[in-house]
């Protein structure tokens, strides 16, 4: 059985709180498990490459790891939740930067 997409989230964040986008997407398999997920922070005014992306996380192209302005680093994966939290500190530590 194909993977199923159940999160595909995009939200605007107000320009007085940071500006920019937050986006989600998360595939599970047939036995519930998270297989494939994409977290971002998207804000061209901050970061130009990377189609904007300032940071995020995803486990593309086999590896688990972070987008940090442009540059990519491989992370030890514990699980998808502790990745979702790692995503929340780091673009919460970016709200307000211009």
């Amino acid at each position: 059985m194909p993977e199923v997409k159940i999160h595909d989230e995009s939200h605007k964040i107000p320009d007085k709180r940071g500006n920019g986008r937050l986006r989600r997407e998360v595939w599970i398999d047939d036995q519930g498990r998270i297989t494939r997920y994409n977290l971002a922070y998207i804000n061209h005014n901050l970061h130009a490459g990377d189609n904007g992306r300032v940071v995020g996380y995803d486990n593309a192209h086999g590896f688990h790891h972070r987008h940090y302005f442009g540059a990519v680093e491989a992370i030890d994966f514990i699980s998808y939740e502790d990745v979702e939290e790692r995503f929340e500190l780091d673009w919460t530590a970016l709200k307000g930067r211009k």
